[in-house]
């Protein structure tokens, strides 16, 4: 059962992402298992994340939610109000499925 997860960061951390990344990373490999997707948003010229989105193939909304609250990003004070939305495949990878 699919979730999204979006957020944007809290202001004034980007130095924060950057210090984070590496653990962030870490986590994220650590769980390709239930990853279908996953990137940072950027700003209009591509070189300063401000914030993120994750497709999450995970069983429940709780679990979702463990996931976010385990991540280096939110641990350490970059995620600001995570959204996690249940999300449904339409079109993906070049494929429609609806």
């Amino acid at each position: 059962m699919p979730y999204a997860i979006s957020w944007m960061d809290e202001p004034g951390t980007a130095e924060l992402r950057l210090k984070l990344r590496d653990a962030h990373l870490d986590y994220m490999r650590g769980n390709l298992h239930r990853v279908l997707a996953s990137g940072g948003l950027l700003d209009d010229p591509g070189e300063v994340g401000i914030g993120g989105l994750i497709l999450l193939d995970i069983d429940s909304r709780t679990e979702a939610e463990d996931f976010v609250k385990a991540d280096p990003f939110y641990t350490g004070g970059v995620y600001r109000n995570p959204a996690i939305t249940r999300w449904r495949k339409a079109f993906y990878d070049g494929k429609a499925f609806i």
